[in-house]
């Protein structure tokens, strides 16, 4: 089978469908690169209203077990114990951009339920957010737990 060539307007023997495919695709690259720089990037989308929020610090005992306090009373609210997979990997990947940044392990967390559902972790340190929920509803309950956490009396 032999490819048929026809007469490039650019006097090539490259086809000229491939020459007017180039011209359109630097044509669209130019348009949103002026968009960018004169109308600016797409505004960042608002979070939705918070229905509750808790500053929290999570602390790790020499059980194993990791000690939850209100970071405003520095009460102890909720103790974790065993394995708690989860929980402690999320700490893990915060505390760990932490350390990179050279900030303080001691810092609180703000931990958020949002109207629409949706809970968050915020690292006040290094302002990483984690939604909690795209990680299952079974995972984001061990955070939603901590909504209603006071300390034992």
């Amino acid at each position: 089978m032999s490819t048929q060539y026809h007469p490039s307007p650019l006097g090539t023997n490259t086809p000229w469908p491939i020459w007017a495919l180039g011209v359109v695709l630097l044509v669209i690259l130019a348009g949103v690169t002026w968009q960018m720089k004169v109308v600016g990037a797409a505004p960042p989308q608002p979070l939705e209203a918070i229905q509750w929020e808790r500053t929290l610090s999570f602390v790790g005992q020499s059980n194993g077990d990791i000690a939850v306090l209100d970071a405003a009373t520095r009460q102890e609210v909720a103790r974790f114990q065993g394995e708690q997979g989860f929980l402690r990997g999320s700490l893990r990947a915060l505390n760990r951009e932490r350390k990179r940044s050279g900030m303080s392990p001691d810092l609180p967390f703000k931990l958020t339920g949002h109207v629409d559902g949706r809970i968050t972790l915020l690292d006040t340190a290094t302002g990483q957010r984690l939604n909690l929920e795209s990680f299952g509803p079974t995972n984001s309950a061990v955070f939603s737990q901590l909504q209603w956490a006071r300390p034992a009396t």
